[in-house]
């Protein structure tokens, strides 16, 4: 349930109108199409549907955003201090908060955020068997393995979503198409495949799969070759020549490795 996931991370007064509101509108739209619940100091709270958004006559103030972030941060500020660098927490369930304030830079690096002045609810959403008509066109199914993949669309065409879901089908195989289950390994640099959350994946990613998040994938997918033995390699939002190095690295690693990554 979205209030038991996302609204216990509310101050009080901002927790009390989302729920009155939520509560009133139709069950399956609120729950359904909800994307995003933004929360700006001294701005009114705006819930984000995919069909348009509810902008509220109350105002946030500074002391609540902060109220918030304690809460998000389980009241250890300080513990969360790399993933705030980041600009982003990913929470419970997946949902994934963005943070803007004040960075403090050094040596071109973000080492802190001052006063937050905004947070932005981005609602997780796992979509079960999406790919299954992807599947059919990357399964190689004499070798028993997959052929290496490049996923390209526009932005939020929903690469990351298919991406999610061939990684559960592959890892956990399918036996009516004669297929078995494969290691997959998933370097996922912002959170938004596995949504990790204390060391557990909040999304169904399968039983052979390892993530290694928060890290660069050009690192992390040396890192994932020389420690787990992956047969396959995922990563989302193939960005830069390190990482396309990273790729030819894998591939060159070992002959029937496999990568399937996708293009930002």
């Amino acid at each position: 349930m979205l209030q038991e996931n996302l609204l216990e991370y509310f101050s009080e007064r901002v927790f009390v109108c989302l729920n009155t509101y939520l509560k009133k509108q139709e069950k399956g739209r609120t729950m359904n199409t909800l994307e995003e619940v933004r929360i700006r100091a001294d701005k009114p709270i705006i819930l984000k549907f995919n069909e348009g958004e509810k902008i509220f006559e109350e105002k946030v103030t500074t002391e609540e955003i902060l109220e918030t972030l304690q809460y998000i941060c389980e009241n250890s500020i300080y513990s969360y201090q790399n993933q705030i660098c980041n600009g982003y927490i990913t929470v419970r369930g997946g949902h994934r908060i963005g943070i803007v304030g004040s960075a403090v830079m050094e040596k071109n690096k973000v080492i802190n955020i001052h006063n937050v002045s905004g947070l932005n609810f981005r609602i997780a959403r796992q979509i079960i068997g999406c790919s299954n008509g992807v599947l059919e066109h990357i399964l190689d199914k004499e070798k028993s393995n997959i052929y290496n993949t490049l996923i390209v669309s526009p932005p939020g065409a929903g690469k990351t979503t298919i991406l999610r879901d061939l990684i559960r089908q592959v890892s956990n195989g399918d036996i009516k198409k004669d297929f078995c289950g494969l290691n997959v390994a998933v370097v996922d640099e912002r959170g938004e495949i596995a949504a990790m959350y204390k060391g557990v994946p909040q999304n169904d990613i399968g039983v052979r799969t390892d993530v290694l998040d928060n890290i660069p994938k050009w690192i992390g997918m040396k890192m994932l070759i020389r420690s787990m033995a992956p047969e396959v390699i995922c990563a989302d939002e193939i960005g830069n020549i390190e990482d396309v190095d990273a790729i030819n690295y894998s591939i060159c690693s070992r002959d029937e490795r496999n990568i399937y990554s996708t293009w930002c």
